[in-house]
């Protein structure tokens, strides 16, 4: 059983295929950030975990049940208890779903839940499903076994709740939507151009398009500036830390932070602007 977090920066990555994934973390917070291209069901073993999706903060703890639904751009700090962050996640790829679509005549006939994320509320059916996951978490397993437990989890999910049939058999890729709208509440995502363009329902050449006729200027440009100015209220405004602010609006590291700091304002971050 494959036991990664990582998953592919390519725009279009096809469903990352079957798995399970116990999630261990020792130390004080853990923060990243992490493209969704799956529906994810997971369980907190241990720990707390705060996520953010688009502008949104959700916050997570010990024994939550969490369905995130595929094509999304999440942040998250995972904070331990005791030392350590344990959770279970369970990728629900598509050609699974397409699988069952098919054999079981399974269809997504209303409109979705909008929300991102869904707060499952705990049922003895959900736990047992977690418990019966032990065998396979600390081993390699047959892929089959595994598709066969990702078969069983959305069978409980719809029958926990039958609204979920129209998350998991929407097969639709990413419609083209308002494209400033959705730039100013993921513009801190450190994530490519092209994973934008595919996000907003463009291709990479329509959406420099549409995007430089909305902001009269390149998506390169507009989300530098765009941080900069976020760093800047953050830290004049807010009293926040460079250090503190860099990761969270998507620099890769501080030196470069600061370095396009100046160049833009003037004066270092952590300077006072006189």
């Amino acid at each position: 059983m494959e036991c990664k977090n990582d998953i592919s920066e390519e725009a279009k990555d096809a469903a990352t295929g079957p798995r399970i994934v116990l999630n261990t973390y020792s130390g004080n917070t853990i923060e990243g950030e992490a493209f969704l291209a799956d529906h994810v069901f997971s369980y907190i073993l241990q720990g707390k975990q705060d996520l953010w999706l688009a502008d949104q903060k959700y916050a997570y703890w010990e024994g939550d049940f969490r369905f995130f639904r595929r094509n999304q751009l999440t942040k998250y700090v995972k904070s331990t208890s005791d030392g350590s962050f344990r959770s279970i996640a369970v990728h629900i790829d598509q050609y699974t779903l397409k699988e069952m679509s098919e054999q079981y005549g399974l269809k997504a006939d209303g409109v979705f839940n909008p929300n991102a994320t869904l707060l499952i509320q705990s049922s003895a059916l959900l736990k047992g499903y977690i418990d019966s996951l032990a065998p396979y978490l600390q081993q390699q397993t047959d892929e089959r076994i595994v598709t066969l437990k990702i078969r069983e989890l959305v069978l409980l999910l719809i029958q926990h709740n039958p609204a979920f049939k129209n998350i998991l058999f929407d097969f639709n890729e990413p419609g083209k939507i308002d494209i400033e709208a959705f730039m100013n509440s993921h513009y801190r995502y450190n994530v490519s151009i092209d994973r934008f363009a595919f996000l907003t329902g463009r291709s990479l050449s329509g959406f420099k398009r549409d995007f430089e006729k909305q902001f009269h200027t390149s998506p390169g440009r507009w989300l530098l500036q765009r941080r900069l100015d976020a760093a800047r209220f953050m830290i004049e405004q807010r009293k926040e830390k460079p250090s503190d602010v860099y990761l969270d609006l998507g620099f890769e590291d501080l030196s470069h932070f600061s370095f396009a700091y100046k160049k833009a304002f003037g004066y270092a971050p952590n300077k006072k602007h006189s």
